[in-house]
């Protein structure tokens, strides 16, 4: 069994290289920087290897280093997920939590939810990435990621659904004076279109057709843009036609800025998964974030 000071040493160096600082690991254990250091040390000395360079500017993890951090990351996470598995109706969801997900979808919605959660739960630490790059989170050590669009588990994810949610093709009246109004989906494809920007997947629209299953329809965009709020506001300045997530677009179709183009076509839900590496044990503070956002789903609050 590995000694007490050895569990000690491992949880030093984690925090170290999360925070690239003994001061800043030395601040979340509550330790002294001193005490950091010598513990990573002597995990050096145990391990026979350099884990950090160490310079008085900066500390950079050697490749040692990086590989051992992803074993120690997940062991110590296997850990603690077994002690909440035991006694989780009893303990409070403390630990980081590391969430990737789309950035305008995360700054409207998502982040207001999870700073609710981190002021009702004081020992619960976040690290919120909002970009619109599909990542692989097992890759980039990442607990929890948040998707539209259909998936499925794998051998290294799980995924639930939250919720979903139309996505309907919208365009500004000054461009549908200026172009046009499109009457069939074919249409489009004389359109000026503002897209995502994708290196995953064709760029289209999903389209449903009456009695249809529903299909991509392939555009070639006129505006390629990475950033939902960003085509939303493409959008309505009259670039062109845009298919976003209800939750982007219904406040400037409420008020005239944008306008539904094709209805009858553009009713195609999207779905809403969150997905997390395959463990044996769920880290209690991802149960936590994933519950409370499939009853926020729910109640159509996603």
């Amino acid at each position: 069994m590995m000694p007490a000071s050895h569990l000690s040493g491992v949880h030093a160096f984690v925090e170290t290289a999360h925070h690239l600082s003994f001061t800043g690991a030395a601040e979340s254990l509550g330790m002294t920087k001193s005490a950091v250091g010598k513990s990573v040390s002597r995990l050096e000395a145990r391990l026979g290897v350099k884990l950090i360079h160490r310079s008085t500017r900066r500390l950079v993890l050697t490749q040692d280093g990086e590989a051992y951090l992803a074993a120690a990351r997940r062991a110590l996470e296997e850990i603690e997920a077994a002690e909440a598995s035991l006694s989780s109706n009893h303990r409070e969801i403390a630990g980081r939590l590391r969430i990737d997900a789309p950035a305008a979808w995360g700054r409207r919605v998502l982040l207001p939810i999870l700073t609710e959660v981190a002021l009702a739960q004081p020992g619960l630490r976040l690290s919120l990435s909002l970009t619109d790059r599909i990542i692989d989170p097992v890759a980039e050590q990442v607990d929890l990621v948040i998707r539209f669009g259909e998936t499925a588990d794998t051998a290294d994810l799980i995924s639930r659904k939250l919720a979903e949610q139309r996505a309907p093709l919208v365009a500004a009246p000054a461009y549908l004076a200026r172009c046009g109004v499109p009457a069939q989906p074919e249409d489009l494809l004389r359109h000026c279109c503002v897209t995502g920007i994708s290196r995953e997947m064709p760029i289209g629209f999903r389209i449903a057709r009456p009695g249809c299953a529903p299909q991509r329809l392939r555009v070639a965009p006129a505006h390629e843009i990475g950033d939902g709020s960003a085509v939303v506001e493409a959008a309505i300045a009259g670039l062109g036609i845009a298919q976003m997530p209800l939750s982007l677009v219904a406040d400037a179709l409420s008020d005239g800025r944008l306008v539904e183009v094709l209805p009858e076509f553009g009713t195609v839900p999207v779905g809403i998964f969150a997905l997390w590496p395959r463990t044996r044990h769920l880290l209690a503070r991802v149960r936590h974030v994933v519950d409370l956002l499939a009853a926020k789903g729910q109640a159509g609050a996603l």
